[in-house]
Formats: C-alpha cells, structure tokens, sequence
C-alpha cells in the first residue's frame, strides 16, 4: 500500500515538473516571438526612413531652381545684385549655390539659398531698380548698408571729403609728381574714356562761353541730369528688354559723383556765384536735379583721374568702360536737345570776375 502510494506521488512530481518545463518553453518561445516581432519593427522603420530620405531627396532634386552659370538677380544686403550660379549643391538636404556678383570682387563671391535669388524677369528687374532708386533717394541710409555691399565705382557713396582728398592729391602731384607717381596707381589700370568728336566740340565751346564770353547755363536746365539717365534706362530698356543691374547701378554711380564733385571739380570760377545762389548750403538740393548736359559731360573728362582710387578688378573697369561709352553715345545722338548751342544765362559781371580772381 506504502508502495502504490510512493508511485503516485512520483507520477504526479513528474507531471507537475514536465508541466513547469512546458511553462518555460512557452515563455521562451513568447520571447523569442516578441523579439523577432520588435526585429521586424525597426526593420520596418528604417527601411520606412530610408525610403522617405530617398524621396527628400528626389523632391529636392525636382525643386532645384537654378544650375550651374545661370545669370540670377541675387538679394544682398537691401539690394539686389546681377550675378552668376558658380556651383550648385544639396547641403543639409536643401539645394545651396555658390554665386559670383557680376562687376565685384571674388572676395565677395558666397554660398546662398534659393530664398536669395530670382530669376531674371521684367518685373524682378524693376523690383530691382525701385530698390536702387529707394536708396539713392534716401541719403541717411550708411553704415551697415554701405559695409554688407563691395566697393566698387558703381556702388560707392562719393563723399565731399573724398573729392577733397582727391584734389589734394592732384594738387600735391602738380608739385611733386616724382614721389606722386610712386603712390599712384600705374597707367595701365587708369580706364580710359574716348569721348566722340562732336562732344569734344562741345567742350570746347562750352570753356569758351564761360571763360572767354563770360556768359552761364541757365539755371534749371531742362533736361537735368537725372532727366538724362533716366531717358538712357528707358532707351536701354526699350532696346533690349530689360537691363541687368549693372546699367542701373552705373547711371547711380554717375549720379553720386556728378553730385558730390560738381562743387569742387565741375564749375569754372565764374560759375560759383550761381552754384551758392541755385543750390543754397542746407538745403538739400543735388545738384543733378539743377544741371544738365553741359556739366555732366565735364564729369567725363575727370571720371578717369576718380577711378583711379577705386578697387576694381580688371574685368569690372573693362565693362564699366564700354557702358559709360555707351552712353556718351547716347548723349552724342541727342546732343540737338539736351546740349545748348548757345548760353543765354546771367552774364558774369566785372565785379564777380574780380572777386573770383581775388579769392582764386
């Protein structure tokens, strides 16, 4: 009885272990589930952002706006700028262009997003030209405008002091042209301004009117210089279309200097007098909205011995050189109308002559 007793407690040991190893098969067997399962997952996953890094980068490859030497207005700073797409790259997943700004420095060639550049259009353009004439309007704007953008002769604010330094030095190379030379720059990058035949006549006869004759330009001229390059940009852009930045921020540059210089460079001696009574000290009158034809072909004449204190490359005085012809072209063609043939303003009397004398 003992006997029978002791095999059924042994059966049912055994049953109830095989049951415990059954248990921890099952477990095991969950587990490995479980773990193949959360394998899969991640599999899943990465593969999932695989393929949705694959179509980022198709998308950005679709949207690419701009390739390689693409001509592009570009902002920079508050204007904007003609320049031309040098390379073109995906950098962290967005397409970046490296761009070089037409008539600049390479010091100033930069990397830039597609939010910076715009397609050369009629409109882009005159949005560009509205910018350009905004600052020109508004002569408080210095300082970290005039520092963001490249100095060059289309783009630097010509201050009285500057024309100052500038007939200093002259005066100091009148004196001393030896030790001049050696500061200055060499002959070869002087540009060099051909002026037609019949607009040399003009000087001439304009010299002899005020010098000899002792008679004035009346006194507002009409068209005034900024009348005359504003008929130039509407003579470029009915002739071809539309006109890259580099026109417009030249007739800028003509403008800046014609306005700083005219007092210390532009006027004859017996023209002073007019220049104190028709553009009064204080009052915020430019000169280009007074003279015309006559004194912005004299800027010609000194733009040469200017430019030399201007940093300019090669190429960029190259193109500068062909524009500013094209527009004593421009001037030759309508000299009829916007040149006098004879000076009808106030006679310089004898009092005034002598007192120029006096304080010349």
């Amino acid at each position: 009885m003992k006997m029978v007793s002791s095999t059924t407690q042994n059966g049912k040991e055994e049953i109830m272990a095989k049951e415990v190893d059954d248990k921890e098969d099952n477990n095991n067997n969950d587990s490995r589930d479980a773990n193949g399962d959360d394998a899969a997952e991640e599999e899943e996953e990465e593969e999932a952002e695989a393929e949705a890094e694959e179509d980022e980068d198709e998308k950005t490859k679709e949207i690419a706006l701009f390739k390689e030497g693409d001509k592009v207005l570009a902002y920079h700073g508050p204007l904007i700028y003609e320049a031309k797409v040098q390379k073109a790259e995906i950098r962290k997943k967005e397409w970046k262009y490296f761009v070089h700004y037409l008539g600049w420095s390479k010091n100033w060639d930069e990397w830039v997003g597609p939010d910076r550049l715009m397609k050369i259009t009629e409109e882009n353009v005159r949005k560009q030209q509205e910018l350009i004439k905004h600052t020109s309007a508004d002569k408080n704007i210095r300082g970290r405008a005039a520092q963001n953008r490249p100095r060059s002769f289309i783009d630097t604010r010509v201050e009285k002091e500057d024309v100052k330094n500038y007939v200093a030095r002259g005066r100091k190379r009148k004196g001393d042209s030896g030790a001049e030379e050696k500061d200055g720059e060499s002959p070869e990058k002087i540009i060099k301004i051909h002026l037609p035949t019949t607009l040399k006549k003009q000087l001439v006869d304009d010299w002899e009117f005020v010098t000899q004759l002792g008679k004035l330009v009346k006194l507002p001229r009409n068209p005034t210089v900024d009348d005359i390059l504003r008929k130039y940009l509407e003579h470029k852009t009915k002739k071809e279309g539309a006109v890259g930045d580099s026109v417009v921020e030249i007739l800028s540059g003509v403008r800046s200097y014609f306005d700083k210089a005219l007092p210390s460079m532009l006027l004859y001696k017996q023209e002073r007098q007019q220049y104190s009574d028709v553009v009064p000290e204080g009052n915020n009158v430019a000169p280009s909205t007074v003279y015309g034809a006559e004194h912005l072909l004299r800027l010609f004449v000194k733009l040469p011995e200017l430019l030399v204190y201007v940093n300019m490359e090669e190429e960029a005085l190259a193109t500068l050189q062909t524009k500013l012809l094209d527009f004593l072209k421009f001037l030759q063609k309508n000299q009829s109308s916007f040149f006098l043939s004879s000076y009808d303003g106030p006679k310089v009397t004898s009092e005034v002559e002598n007192r120029e004398q006096k304080g010349s």
